[in-house]
């Protein structure tokens, strides 16, 4: 007996089983996918400072596709690897205005931006002010 996973393409199966082998085989997905999402955010969370860290090169690290670590974003995570990797490059931005010793352009290169508007910019659109306003705020400002 020949069995095909797909959209209700188990005809062979007698039944409920087909529907507990579609459970079981969407239950192994979504636990791949959360395994791929934490590894992700693992690797990201190292490696946020490259200026050039992208989707592909995260998905290579993990050994998977690109188009499965999208999937894996967008249902374990309901995010984007964009959206992930900004919302730690901004994180540890605030942490090191906060502790008032660093230069914006020092933060905008350690936080993998190659030039401080270009991280001005998303750090506003993110946090809805300048990096200068994080400067010493200790946690009074969060996003």
């Amino acid at each position: 007996m020949l069995v095909t996973i797909g959209s209700s393409s188990l005809p062979n199966i007698q039944g409920g089983r087909a529907s507990v082998l579609r459970d079981v085989v969407r239950n192994t997905t979504v636990c791949r996918r959360s395994e791929l999402y934490r590894d992700a955010i693992a690797v990201i969370e190292r490696r946020y400072s490259e200026e050039d860290l992208s989707l592909h090169k995260v998905a290579r690290t993990v050994a998977t596709s690109r188009r499965q670590l999208q999937r894996a974003f967008a249902e374990a995570g309901d995010t984007s690897f964009r959206r992930e990797l900004q919302r730690v490059r901004m994180a540890r931005a605030a942490e090191l205005l906060r502790s008032g010793s660093v230069s914006v352009q020092a933060v905008a290169s350690a936080v993998g931006y190659r030039q401080a508007a270009q991280f001005a910019k998303a750090f506003r659109r993110h946090y809805g002010a300048p990096p200068s306003a994080f400067r010493g705020q200790g946690e009074r400002l969060a996003a």
